[in-house]
């Protein structure tokens, strides 16, 4: 049988990434101990006020079907949420998705196909090429290094980029490694932009997990408006990544070019998950900034435990769940120690090859987890850490 080219392009860019979280959630099931420090899965539930708006207004029959922009309550509620950033932010500029993932995807398919270029960091999170090679385009890496403290350089964008290019997709507060751009940064990545007429995709779903430095956007910057969309949701921010409630915000005319393909999709989600949305939006939830404390003190709790075990270098970030460390020193790679570290220690964790080539060398350990548990994972992550590291006289 025949299938469509798009199966080959996105053969093994999918759950394959996610394969050790896969045999850790086996393992657990048949009854091993094992410390799940895996995907970014808040760790505590939706505000109650959130749920209770869900169920209100489904019961009042708020289950029909919605339209393609988004329901007027959402929509309003993104308007008012970015008219706090730009004023000059209307209804034109919305358009409601499923979830972050399935706002990038329609994105992507309405500004890239075959012979054109997707720029983006590397590490990158780890469904980004496959969002990109879905569209027939091509990905180009933009080197993110640990010296940089994994900010994209504008020297870097600049070399990286081809006659094909036609996107450069950001992510900022990063995933994986919790990098923050300045906006000196992104002006100066943005100056790139304008030279080479590039859009610019701004995943900003960490937007209210950054720990200490400002947040800055592209989508706040003038010069930078008229080529900037902006995908997030509520996933990270309000502790509800099952609800997939998302949105992308952009141009007047790139929304309405946009619309056909969204309601080709989706035509439109679940009116009463709408409503919660932007009651969230609406109104002062505490959940935000209750991750916020938790996540940047378990940070710094694991980089303390592991910058003493030998053969590992925690890089604490500045924003998200998550905290990468370089593994390299031990003389595995990230995906090795990754897999050892499941078999023999029972902790999960990313290797960082599923995030990239710049990240080969690295792991990513998720924060949503409590101190017992961290300090747990750190002892027998130090544990493994100690019988791998090759003492340096005898490295190559």
């Amino acid at each position: 049988m025949r299938y469509a080219s798009i199966t080959d392009r996105l053969a093994n860019l999918g759950s394959e990434k996610w394969a050790i979280h896969a045999e850790a959630r086996r393992m657990k099931a048949e009854g091993a101990a094992v410390i799940e420090l895996t995907i970014g899965e808040p760790d505590v539930s939706p505000d109650p006020a959130l749920l209770a708006e869900a169920a209100r207004t489904m019961h009042a029959g708020r289950y029909r079907y919605s339209n393609g922009r988004g329901e007027p309550s959402v929509v309003d509620a993104l308007v008012r949420k970015y008219q706090k950033r730009r004023c000059d932010v209307a209804s034109a500029n919305v358009l409601c998705f499923p979830g972050t993932q399935t706002a990038l995807f329609a994105v992507m398919l309405g500004l890239v196909e075959a012979g054109d270029a997707v720029l983006v960091g590397d590490p990158l999170y780890a469904t980004y090429e496959g969002v990109i090679r879905a569209t027939g385009a091509e990905r180009i890496a933009v080197p993110l290094r640990p010296e940089n403290g994994f900010h994209m350089k504008a020297a870097d964008l600049e070399a990286a980029i081809t006659p094909a290019c036609r996107v450069l997709l950001l992510n900022t507060p990063h995933n994986p490694t919790g990098a923050v751009l300045s906006a000196t940064e992104i002006a100066e990545i943005g100056a790139v932009c304008r030279r080479h007429d590039l859009w610019i995709v701004c995943d900003e779903v960490y937007e209210e997990l950054v720990f200490g430095a400002a947040f800055a956007s592209p989508f706040d910057n003038p010069d930078l408006a008229e080529r900037t969309i902006v995908v997030s949701s509520i996933s990270k921010s309000h502790a509800a990544p099952g609800f997939r409630s998302g949105w992308a915000i952009g141009p007047a005319e790139f929304c309405t070019r946009l619309l056909s393909v969204s309601e080709t999709m989706l035509f439109g989600g679940q009116p009463f998950i709408a409503d919660m949305t932007a009651y969230a939006l609406d109104n002062p939830i505490s959940t935000a900034a209750t991750m916020r404390q938790s996540y940047k003190a378990r940070a710094a709790r694991f980089a303390e435990a592991l910058s003493r075990a030998p053969g590992l270098v925690p890089l604490p970030p500045e924003a998200g769940m998550f905290i990468v460390v370089d593994v390299s020193e031990t003389g595995m790679s990230g995906e090795d120690f990754a897999w050892a570290l499941l078999r023999e220690e029972r902790v999960a964790v990313m290797p960082g090859s599923s995030f990239g080539e710049e990240a080969e060398g690295f792991i990513r350990l998720s924060l949503t987890v409590p101190d017992a548990h961290i300090d747990e994972a750190c002892r027998r992550i130090t544990a493994l850490a100690t019988r791998s590291t090759m003492p340096k006289e005898r490295r190559a």
